[in-house]
């Protein structure tokens, strides 16, 4: 009896196994084949079916699997299929594929747009991007972004935002707190709150998995995105952006300044790529310039551009380390170093090499 009983459990314990392996391997069969919001334009015959138009949702790499697309469509009660033509895209997956085929002909929509702002934008080129794609100017942008009575309302609605950003010292209030992604929109009459709401929306999405990591860290939300903000800008790789994040700690910790560039152009309302900074623009005393005296162990006013999850990840779990320098190249490669020498050395060699910065 007590050896049958073992078997049982055994086999309790590879089925549950099992079970859960499957379970794992369908939610990401239908999940987004990729983070494209390119639109697919998709015809939809007479007569089709959910299951009929399979193969071509899967050919148009709109699903990562037919198997489990099905298996959604047997789980899930469906609305009937109208023949016509839909714009999908590989970032929907197949919950908001099935939704949009669902509605028929509210869905099919030429009008529909998709905005991408990428990883990494400040809020002047997020207004930029609203305006050349919809109805909106950046004026209307940054109107809004003045309105207090609107911002009190987004405190009051998301958990991650709080009254920092109502300092007067910081440029744009929603800055860094807008999550760079495709996003569609019915047309280009969409309003810039609309534009904005989905994308603080698409945050608390993202900052779900690691909200009570929010609560244990050391820095506010604020902060958080604040160090997610310069680290985004200053390394490319997650594994450099964790070392950088403790680096910039070893610095605060070190009564140092952060000496970070990327703060000093913000500081300026200068982008990288446009020109060097003035002498006195980099050591101009305001929120941002962490190059400044004033500055001494201390983190921005506030973000200087959109992080990703990724670098926000990286603030909540940073790489100890005994560095206090670091330089990347021209090819993005990190170099870090624990006394100012070195840090002058390796600039000097990068220099040789040619795989140092130069502007024209």
């Amino acid at each position: 009896m007590k050896k049958a009983l073992i078997v049982i459990g055994v086999l309790l314990a590879v089925a549950l196994v099992v079970i859960l392996v499957l379970f794992f391997v369908y939610q990401d069969g239908i999940g987004p084949v990729s983070s494209s919001g390119e639109l697919v334009k998709v015809e939809v015959d007479k007569g089709s079916t959910y299951y009929s138009i399979a193969d071509t949702l899967y050919d148009n790499h709109l699903i990562k699997s037919k198997f489990a697309y099905q298996i959604y469509l047997r789980l899930h009660k469906t609305k009937p299929l109208n023949a016509g033509t839909y714009y999908l895209s590989e970032n929907m997956g197949v919950e908001k594929i099935v939704e949009t085929l669902g509605n028929g002909g509210s869905s099919i929509n030429p009008d529909q747009i998709s905005i991408t702002f990428k990883e990494g934008l400040n809020m002047r080129a997020i207004a930029k991007v609203i305006a050349e794609n919809t109805n909106n100017t950046e004026k209307d942008v940054f109107s809004l972004l003045e309105d207090k009575e609107y911002l009190d309302t987004l405190i009051s609605k998301y958990w991650f935002i709080d009254r920092s950003i109502l300092s007067k010292d910081i440029y744009y209030p929603l800055e860094g707190y807008l999550y760079p992604n495709t996003y569609f929109f019915k047309n280009k009459n969409v309003k810039v709150e609309e534009i904005f709401e989905t994308m603080l929306k698409e945050m608390e999405k993202q900052l779900e998995p690691v909200k009570d990591e929010f609560a244990l860290s050391n820095y506010t939300a604020h902060e958080i995105f604040t160090l997610a903000s310069i680290v985004e800008l200053e390394a490319k790789e997650e594994s450099d952006r964790k070392v950088v994040v403790g680096i910039f700690e070893n610095r605060i910790h070190s009564r140092m300044s952060l000496g970070s560039d990327v703060t000093t152009y913000y500081g300026a309302q200068v982008d990288m790529s446009e020109r060097d900074l003035y002498k006195s623009e980099i050591e101009a005393n305001n929120g941002y310039n962490t190059r400044a005296s004033s500055m001494v162990g201390k983190l921005p006013v506030g973000p200087i551009c959109n992080p990703s999850i990724t670098s926000i990840k990286a603030v909540l779990e940073p790489t100890n380390n005994n560095y206090l320098y670091f330089v990347s190249d021209k090819n993005g490669s990190m170099h870090y170093t624990k006394t100012y020498d070195e840090h002058l050395r390796v600039i000097e060699e990068l220099k040789e090499e040619g795989l140092w910065y130069t502007y024209e």
